[in-house]
Protein backbone atom coordinates (compact mmCIF):
# COMPACT_ATOMS: atom_id res chain seq x y z
CA UNK A 1 0.00 0.00 0.00
CA UNK A 2 1.26 3.59 -0.80
CA UNK A 3 1.47 5.94 1.90
CA UNK A 4 -0.52 8.74 2.00
CA UNK A 5 1.34 12.17 2.09
CA UNK A 6 1.37 13.34 5.58
CA UNK A 7 0.19 10.31 6.88
CA UNK A 8 3.03 10.18 10.02
CA UNK A 9 2.49 13.38 10.90
CA UNK A 10 0.21 13.90 13.62
CA UNK A 11 -2.53 17.27 13.81
CA UNK A 12 -1.14 19.01 16.50
CA UNK A 13 2.66 18.58 14.96
CA UNK A 14 0.98 20.14 11.30
CA UNK A 15 -0.64 22.60 13.70
CA UNK A 16 3.01 23.81 14.90
CA UNK A 17 4.74 23.38 11.46
CA UNK A 18 1.77 26.20 10.02
CA UNK A 19 1.88 28.66 12.76
CA UNK A 20 5.43 28.87 12.43
CA UNK A 21 5.15 29.43 8.81
CA UNK A 22 2.69 32.03 9.46
CA UNK A 23 4.44 34.10 11.49
CA UNK A 24 7.40 34.12 9.37
CA UNK A 25 5.14 35.02 6.37
CA UNK A 26 4.07 38.07 8.37
CA UNK A 27 7.84 39.38 8.86
CA UNK A 28 9.62 40.72 5.54
CA UNK A 29 13.27 40.43 7.23
CA UNK A 30 15.20 41.43 4.20
CA UNK A 31 12.86 44.39 3.62
CA UNK A 32 12.86 45.68 6.99
CA UNK A 33 16.79 45.78 6.99
CA UNK A 34 17.34 47.35 3.89
CA UNK A 35 17.66 50.89 3.31
CA UNK A 36 14.94 52.61 1.03
CA UNK A 37 17.14 55.86 0.51
CA UNK A 38 20.03 53.97 -0.48
CA UNK A 39 19.78 55.40 -4.04
CA UNK A 40 19.31 59.08 -2.87
CA UNK A 41 22.98 58.37 -0.84
CA UNK A 42 24.46 57.45 -3.93
CA UNK A 43 25.66 60.66 -5.92
CA UNK A 44 26.71 62.49 -2.62
CA UNK A 45 28.57 59.61 -1.80
CA UNK A 46 30.67 58.89 -4.83
CA UNK A 47 30.67 62.82 -5.32
CA UNK A 48 32.55 62.05 -1.70
CA UNK A 49 30.47 64.61 0.02
CA UNK A 50 29.97 62.18 2.55
CA UNK A 51 31.79 59.42 3.92
CA UNK A 52 29.45 57.25 6.40
CA UNK A 53 25.38 56.98 4.94
CA UNK A 54 23.21 57.52 7.26
CA UNK A 55 20.37 55.29 5.98
CA UNK A 56 16.48 55.18 6.43
CA UNK A 57 14.49 52.23 7.03
CA UNK A 58 10.79 51.05 6.70
CA UNK A 59 9.13 51.09 10.40
CA UNK A 60 8.58 47.33 10.72
CA UNK A 61 4.67 45.85 9.86
CA UNK A 62 5.11 43.44 12.55
CA UNK A 63 5.30 45.06 16.44
CA UNK A 64 7.90 43.41 17.80
CA UNK A 65 6.37 42.91 20.86
CA UNK A 66 3.94 41.15 19.52
CA UNK A 67 5.59 38.96 17.26
CA UNK A 68 7.95 37.73 20.34
CA UNK A 69 4.46 37.01 22.32
CA UNK A 70 3.33 34.71 19.26
CA UNK A 71 6.77 32.91 19.47
CA UNK A 72 6.23 32.30 23.08
CA UNK A 73 2.71 30.56 22.54
CA UNK A 74 4.27 28.42 20.15
CA UNK A 75 3.84 25.08 21.62
CA UNK A 76 6.70 23.09 20.08
CA UNK A 77 6.63 20.59 23.06
CA UNK A 78 3.42 18.92 21.47
CA UNK A 79 4.86 18.03 18.31
CA UNK A 80 5.11 14.50 18.50
CA UNK A 81 7.73 13.45 15.53
CA UNK A 82 11.35 13.81 16.05
CA UNK A 83 12.46 14.63 13.15
CA UNK A 84 9.61 17.53 12.27
CA UNK A 85 10.43 18.39 15.54
CA UNK A 86 14.15 18.81 15.46
CA UNK A 87 13.46 21.28 12.09
CA UNK A 88 10.75 23.05 13.78
CA UNK A 89 12.88 24.05 16.98
CA UNK A 90 15.54 25.25 14.84
CA UNK A 91 12.93 27.49 13.16
CA UNK A 92 11.93 28.62 15.98
CA UNK A 93 15.59 29.87 16.83
CA UNK A 94 15.86 31.60 14.00
CA UNK A 95 13.15 33.57 14.13
CA UNK A 96 13.96 34.42 17.84
CA UNK A 97 17.17 35.36 16.69
CA UNK A 98 15.65 37.72 13.44
CA UNK A 99 13.26 39.58 15.59
CA UNK A 100 16.13 40.69 18.22
CA UNK A 101 17.73 41.86 14.76
CA UNK A 102 14.94 43.93 13.76
CA UNK A 103 14.78 45.50 17.55
CA UNK A 104 18.81 46.05 17.13
CA UNK A 105 18.77 47.68 13.75
CA UNK A 106 21.41 50.54 13.38
CA UNK A 107 23.35 48.75 16.68
CA UNK A 108 26.72 47.18 17.09
CA UNK A 109 24.74 44.59 18.56
CA UNK A 110 22.79 44.08 14.91
CA UNK A 111 26.30 43.19 13.51
CA UNK A 112 26.86 40.59 16.26
CA UNK A 113 23.20 38.98 15.54
CA UNK A 114 24.21 38.45 12.15
CA UNK A 115 27.53 36.85 12.61
CA UNK A 116 25.00 34.30 14.84
CA UNK A 117 22.90 34.08 11.95
CA UNK A 118 24.91 33.96 8.94
CA UNK A 119 28.61 33.31 10.35
CA UNK A 120 31.28 35.50 10.06
CA UNK A 121 34.24 34.29 6.98
CA UNK A 122 36.63 31.92 8.16
CA UNK A 123 40.24 32.35 7.23
CA UNK A 124 39.49 29.10 3.86
CA UNK A 125 36.38 31.26 2.80
CA UNK A 126 38.78 34.76 3.20
CA UNK A 127 41.53 33.01 1.36
CA UNK A 128 39.72 31.50 -1.84
CA UNK A 129 37.33 34.72 -2.40
CA UNK A 130 41.25 36.95 -2.34
CA UNK A 131 42.50 34.03 -5.21
CA UNK A 132 39.19 35.06 -6.94
CA UNK A 133 39.41 38.20 -7.23
CA UNK A 134 43.34 37.93 -8.20
CA UNK A 135 43.07 35.31 -11.16
CA UNK A 136 39.99 36.41 -12.63
CA UNK A 137 40.45 38.66 -15.59
CA UNK A 138 36.70 40.56 -15.84
CA UNK A 139 37.55 43.19 -18.43
CA UNK A 140 33.65 44.78 -19.90
CA UNK A 141 30.70 42.88 -19.34
CA UNK A 142 29.74 43.19 -23.46
CA UNK A 143 26.53 44.38 -24.48
CA UNK A 144 23.74 46.92 -23.02
CA UNK A 145 21.36 46.62 -20.32
CA UNK A 146 18.01 46.61 -19.32
CA UNK A 147 15.90 48.56 -17.17
CA UNK A 148 13.79 47.38 -14.39
CA UNK A 149 10.75 47.83 -16.58
CA UNK A 150 11.84 45.81 -19.36
CA UNK A 151 13.46 43.34 -17.65
CA UNK A 152 9.60 43.33 -15.75
CA UNK A 153 8.86 42.04 -18.92
CA UNK A 154 11.23 39.37 -19.00
CA UNK A 155 10.16 37.99 -15.15
CA UNK A 156 6.92 38.39 -16.36
CA UNK A 157 7.49 36.17 -18.98
CA UNK A 158 9.42 33.10 -17.08
CA UNK A 159 6.82 33.36 -14.36
CA UNK A 160 4.30 33.18 -17.08
CA UNK A 161 5.97 30.08 -17.90
CA UNK A 162 5.65 28.38 -14.63
CA UNK A 163 2.37 29.34 -14.23
CA UNK A 164 0.95 27.29 -17.75
CA UNK A 165 2.51 24.28 -15.81
CA UNK A 166 0.57 25.14 -12.04
CA UNK A 167 -1.52 27.61 -12.81
CA UNK A 168 -2.60 27.93 -8.75
CA UNK A 169 1.44 29.03 -8.99
CA UNK A 170 0.59 32.15 -6.57
CA UNK A 171 4.10 33.91 -7.90
CA UNK A 172 4.65 37.56 -9.11
CA UNK A 173 7.18 40.20 -10.23
CA UNK A 174 6.90 43.97 -9.40
CA UNK A 175 8.70 47.11 -10.00
CA UNK A 176 8.80 49.05 -6.71
CA UNK A 177 10.71 52.18 -5.76
CA UNK A 178 11.24 51.26 -2.03
CA UNK A 179 13.73 48.11 -2.60
CA UNK A 180 17.52 48.39 -3.47
CA UNK A 181 18.46 45.19 -6.79
CA UNK A 182 16.44 42.31 -7.53
CA UNK A 183 15.19 40.50 -4.55
CA UNK A 184 12.72 37.91 -3.63
CA UNK A 185 10.16 38.35 -0.85
CA UNK A 186 8.19 35.61 -0.18
CA UNK A 187 6.43 34.70 -3.25
CA UNK A 188 7.20 38.29 -5.07
CA UNK A 189 10.09 39.16 -7.16
CA UNK A 190 10.93 42.77 -6.45
CA UNK A 191 12.73 45.10 -8.82
CA UNK A 192 13.74 48.25 -7.92
CA UNK A 193 12.85 51.11 -10.25
CA UNK A 194 16.34 52.29 -10.56
CA UNK A 195 17.63 48.79 -11.24
CA UNK A 196 20.22 48.49 -14.72
CA UNK A 197 20.99 44.66 -15.59
CA UNK A 198 23.27 43.75 -17.69
CA UNK A 199 21.64 42.07 -21.07
CA UNK A 200 24.54 39.32 -20.90
CA UNK A 201 23.00 38.66 -16.88
CA UNK A 202 19.63 38.73 -17.51
CA UNK A 203 18.85 35.22 -17.89
CA UNK A 204 20.66 34.00 -15.50
CA UNK A 205 19.28 36.08 -12.69
CA UNK A 206 15.85 34.84 -14.10
CA UNK A 207 17.44 31.11 -13.24
CA UNK A 208 18.46 32.44 -10.00
CA UNK A 209 15.84 34.50 -8.48
CA UNK A 210 12.89 32.63 -9.96
CA UNK A 211 14.22 29.42 -11.51
CA UNK A 212 15.51 28.62 -7.85
CA UNK A 213 13.95 30.92 -5.32
CA UNK A 214 10.56 31.17 -6.39
CA UNK A 215 10.09 27.75 -7.51
CA UNK A 216 11.38 26.65 -4.22
CA UNK A 217 8.73 28.55 -2.53
CA UNK A 218 6.20 27.45 -4.48
CA UNK A 219 7.14 23.60 -4.03
CA UNK A 220 7.30 24.42 -0.57
CA UNK A 221 4.34 26.15 0.19
CA UNK A 222 2.41 23.01 -1.43
CA UNK A 223 4.44 20.68 1.45
CA UNK A 224 2.23 19.45 4.39
CA UNK A 225 5.80 20.81 6.05
CA UNK A 226 4.41 24.55 5.80
CA UNK A 227 7.76 25.81 6.84
CA UNK A 228 9.43 24.41 3.90
CA UNK A 229 8.14 27.57 1.85
CA UNK A 230 8.70 30.28 3.78
CA UNK A 231 12.37 28.46 4.82
CA UNK A 232 13.62 26.48 7.29
CA UNK A 233 16.68 27.72 9.41
CA UNK A 234 19.35 28.41 7.88
CA UNK A 235 18.46 27.97 4.32
CA UNK A 236 19.48 31.28 2.99
CA UNK A 237 23.13 30.01 2.43
CA UNK A 238 21.51 26.90 0.72
CA UNK A 239 19.55 28.93 -1.47
CA UNK A 240 21.84 31.17 -2.76
CA UNK A 241 24.37 28.42 -3.45
CA UNK A 242 21.69 26.51 -5.45
CA UNK A 243 20.75 29.93 -7.24
CA UNK A 244 24.50 30.53 -8.06
CA UNK A 245 24.34 27.02 -9.20
CA UNK A 246 21.06 27.84 -11.04
CA UNK A 247 23.33 30.77 -13.15
CA UNK A 248 25.88 28.35 -13.96
CA UNK A 249 23.41 25.68 -15.32
CA UNK A 250 22.20 28.32 -17.75
CA UNK A 251 25.47 29.35 -18.88
CA UNK A 252 25.47 32.55 -17.24
CA UNK A 253 27.84 32.66 -14.45
CA UNK A 254 30.48 35.57 -15.98
CA UNK A 255 33.52 36.68 -14.57
CA UNK A 256 32.01 39.62 -13.70
CA UNK A 257 29.11 37.78 -11.53
CA UNK A 258 31.55 35.75 -9.90
CA UNK A 259 34.46 38.30 -8.78
CA UNK A 260 31.20 39.81 -7.35
CA UNK A 261 30.20 36.46 -5.18
CA UNK A 262 34.32 37.27 -3.66
CA UNK A 263 34.22 40.81 -3.33
CA UNK A 264 30.93 40.66 -1.04
CA UNK A 265 33.07 37.83 1.44
CA UNK A 266 36.04 40.62 1.08
CA UNK A 267 33.79 43.12 1.99
CA UNK A 268 31.94 41.43 5.22
CA UNK A 269 35.58 40.94 6.84
CA UNK A 270 36.38 44.34 6.08
CA UNK A 271 33.07 45.06 7.85
CA UNK A 272 33.59 42.91 10.95
CA UNK A 273 37.87 43.93 10.69
CA UNK A 274 36.36 47.68 11.78
CA UNK A 275 36.81 49.23 8.19
CA UNK A 276 34.64 52.50 7.69
CA UNK A 277 32.14 52.57 4.63
CA UNK A 278 34.47 54.73 3.37
CA UNK A 279 37.71 52.83 3.72
CA UNK A 280 35.41 49.15 2.34
CA UNK A 281 34.55 51.52 -0.71
CA UNK A 282 38.37 53.00 -1.20
CA UNK A 283 39.39 49.09 -0.55
CA UNK A 284 37.21 47.88 -3.67
CA UNK A 285 38.10 50.37 -5.94
CA UNK A 286 41.63 49.60 -5.89
CA UNK A 287 40.63 46.03 -6.55
CA UNK A 288 39.27 46.79 -10.00
CA UNK A 289 35.75 47.20 -9.24
CA UNK A 290 33.29 50.15 -10.58
CA UNK A 291 33.09 53.13 -7.86
CA UNK A 292 29.13 52.74 -8.29
CA UNK A 293 29.08 48.97 -8.30
CA UNK A 294 31.27 49.18 -5.09
CA UNK A 295 29.17 51.37 -3.68
CA UNK A 296 25.83 48.61 -3.70
CA UNK A 297 28.21 45.81 -2.18
CA UNK A 298 29.35 48.04 0.60
CA UNK A 299 25.72 49.21 1.30
CA UNK A 300 24.48 45.83 1.25
CA UNK A 301 27.13 44.79 4.00
CA UNK A 302 26.92 47.82 6.07
CA UNK A 303 23.69 48.54 6.05
CA UNK A 304 21.55 48.26 9.74
CA UNK A 305 24.74 48.26 11.89
CA UNK A 306 26.30 45.17 9.58
CA UNK A 307 24.84 42.41 7.25
CA UNK A 308 27.00 39.67 7.33
CA UNK A 309 24.63 37.48 4.47
CA UNK A 310 26.56 38.37 1.78
CA UNK A 311 29.43 36.31 2.85
CA UNK A 312 26.80 33.23 2.24
CA UNK A 313 26.78 32.99 -1.85
CA UNK A 314 29.86 32.06 -2.15
CA UNK A 315 30.29 29.84 1.09
CA UNK A 316 27.37 28.60 -0.35
CA UNK A 317 28.45 27.55 -3.58
CA UNK A 318 31.27 25.77 -2.35
CA UNK A 319 29.36 24.02 -0.19
CA UNK A 320 27.56 22.60 -2.88
CA UNK A 321 30.25 22.06 -5.16
CA UNK A 322 31.74 19.63 -2.57
CA UNK A 323 28.24 17.97 -2.01
CA UNK A 324 28.20 17.15 -6.38
CA UNK A 325 31.40 15.88 -5.48
CA UNK A 326 30.56 13.22 -3.15
CA UNK A 327 27.87 11.99 -5.36
CA UNK A 328 25.47 14.10 -3.83
CA UNK A 329 22.65 15.23 -5.67
CA UNK A 330 19.68 18.28 -5.97
CA UNK A 331 15.90 16.75 -6.19
CA UNK A 332 15.39 17.31 -2.76
CA UNK A 333 16.73 21.08 -1.98
CA UNK A 334 13.88 21.65 -4.90
CA UNK A 335 11.27 20.69 -2.43
CA UNK A 336 11.46 23.42 -0.60
CA UNK A 337 13.92 25.95 1.43
CA UNK A 338 16.20 24.14 3.89
CA UNK A 339 19.91 23.93 5.22
CA UNK A 340 22.16 21.46 3.09
CA UNK A 341 22.72 20.36 7.02
CA UNK A 342 19.15 19.63 7.53
CA UNK A 343 19.15 17.23 3.97
CA UNK A 344 18.88 14.08 6.12
CA UNK A 345 16.18 15.16 8.23
CA UNK A 346 14.64 16.10 5.08
CA UNK A 347 15.40 12.96 3.16
CA UNK A 348 13.65 11.11 6.76
CA UNK A 349 10.05 13.12 6.08
CA UNK A 350 10.38 12.20 2.00
CA UNK A 351 11.98 8.04 2.50
CA UNK A 352 8.69 8.16 4.64
CA UNK A 353 6.13 9.12 2.34
CA UNK A 354 5.43 12.32 4.26
CA UNK A 355 6.44 14.82 1.57
CA UNK A 356 4.82 15.45 -1.83
CA UNK A 357 6.65 15.78 -5.46
CA UNK A 358 7.53 18.67 -6.17
CA UNK A 359 4.62 21.41 -8.22
CA UNK A 360 7.19 23.15 -10.21
CA UNK A 361 10.50 21.62 -11.75
CA UNK A 362 13.26 24.36 -12.82
CA UNK A 363 13.05 25.09 -15.93
CA UNK A 364 17.19 25.67 -16.20
CA UNK A 365 17.60 21.97 -14.97
CA UNK A 366 15.51 20.41 -17.74
CA UNK A 367 18.26 21.50 -20.59
CA UNK A 368 20.62 18.60 -20.70
CA UNK A 369 23.52 21.73 -20.92
CA UNK A 370 23.24 22.22 -17.38
CA UNK A 371 23.68 18.18 -16.47
CA UNK A 372 26.80 18.73 -17.63
CA UNK A 373 27.67 21.97 -16.54
CA UNK A 374 26.93 20.28 -13.21
CA UNK A 375 29.16 17.77 -13.62
CA UNK A 376 32.07 19.84 -14.03
CA UNK A 377 30.78 21.58 -10.75
CA UNK A 378 31.95 18.47 -9.71
CA UNK A 379 35.07 17.58 -11.24
CA UNK A 380 36.87 21.40 -10.52
CA UNK A 381 38.22 22.97 -7.60
CA UNK A 382 38.85 25.84 -9.65
CA UNK A 383 35.69 27.98 -10.34
CA UNK A 384 36.91 30.47 -12.70
CA UNK A 385 37.06 27.32 -15.51
CA UNK A 386 33.03 27.87 -14.84
CA UNK A 387 33.32 31.23 -16.43
CA UNK A 388 35.20 30.04 -19.83
CA UNK A 389 34.06 32.12 -22.67
CA UNK A 390 31.36 34.79 -21.11
CA UNK A 391 32.13 38.32 -20.90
Amino acid sequence: MTTQPHAALGAEDLAVDHTLAMLSAGVRFLLDVTPVDADEHRADFLAGLVDEPVFAYRELDADPAVFGAQLDHVALDRVADPTLGDLLRGKHREMRLQLEMLRARGTDDFRQLSVELYGAVGPTLREQAEDLVARLDVGGQPGGSLTAEEFLVLADAEIAAYREEDPDAGIHAEVRPDVSGVLVEGSTLLISESSTIAEVRAHALLQHEVGTHLVTQVNGAGQPVRTLGEGLAGYDETQEGLAVLAEIGSGGLTPFRLRQLAVRVLTVHRMLAGASFREAHTALVDEGVPAGTAYTTVMRVYRSGGLTKDAIYLRGLLDLREHLAAGGGLDLFFLGKFALRDLPLVQDLHDRGILRPPRLTPRWLRDPRAVTRLAEVARTDDLTTLTKGLG
